[in-house]
């Protein structure tokens, strides 16, 4: 049996396994449904690097005293340049550090688009009664619903990329309290991961789905947004300039 046929069709294997059994939630403390996940991301050709993850109470297993975003950062500054979709690595990680939640680099394959639970509920439920094409989501226990979409591109002419008042990265991520754009420079948890407090990042739509191109998802999700605001949407908005 090759070691490509072999792994691939164990993966499989894995996969339809842990759907049958202990499903999504669970699969963060399932050394074997864990690892079988992060190989599919990857394999879907989502860049992934360790992360931190949840130590004793609500505390962070980073040495950072108050740790402002614990389990939830890359472990290492050079997160960029680490993430990679190799398999072999992504098992050597998974195996050597079985605690460890993973982040997956955006702007790169991949954006996501990061809403408030609620709002993303709705949005996902217009979506599919509309018929557009909706990728992986991916739901949080903190309250936030993660769409991946294909990214807005990498342009080699860097006056070419328009920037957007919805690109969240990192440091900025309490700027954006409703809808927020991870692309160039950004990361988000990828599932299985643990959050402090017994909490879980998960799929609720796996990578089984083809990534969709971000504008047919945003015109639903800030609509749902404004109207979770209290505001009317404003389709006339220049908030995302991108390019066509």
């Amino acid at each position: 049996m090759s070691a490509e046929s072999g792994g691939r069709t164990g993966l499989r294997g894995k996969l339809s396994h842990w759907l049958r059994g202990s499903g999504p939630r669970e699969a963060a403390g399932d050394a074997g449904g864990r690892e079988a996940l992060l190989l599919a991301a990857a394999a879907a050709g989502l860049p992934l690097a360790p992360a931190a993850h949840p130590a004793a109470g609500y505390r962070c297993s980073c040495d950072r005293v108050g740790c402002p975003t614990p389990a939830r950062h890359p472990v290492s500054f050079a997160w960029q340049t680490q993430s990679t979709t190799d398999r072999a690595q992504i098992e050597r990680w998974a195996r050597h550090q079985p605690q460890a939640n993973f982040i997956t680099a955006t702007g790169m394959v991949h954006d996501v688009l990061d809403v408030p639970l609620e709002v993303g509920r709705e949005a996902l439920q217009r979506l599919l009664a509309d018929g557009i094409e909706v990728g992986p989501v991916a739901e949080s226990d903190d309250g936030r619903l993660l769409f991946f979409t294909l990214t807005r591109g990498t342009p080699e002419d860097e006056d070419e990329w328009w920037p957007c008042e919805l690109d969240c990265h990192p440091e900025t991520a309490d700027e954006h309290p409703g809808l927020r754009w991870h692309c160039r420079g950004s990361y988000v948890l990828i599932p299985p991961a643990r959050l402090p407090g017994d909490q879980a990042v998960y799929w609720v739509r796996g990578l089984e789905h083809p990534l969709p191109d971000p504008l047919s998802l945003l015109e639903v999700l800030t609509d749902a947004g404004a109207r979770h605001a209290g505001e009317e949407p404003d389709h006339t908005s220049e908030a995302w300039p991108l390019r066509r």
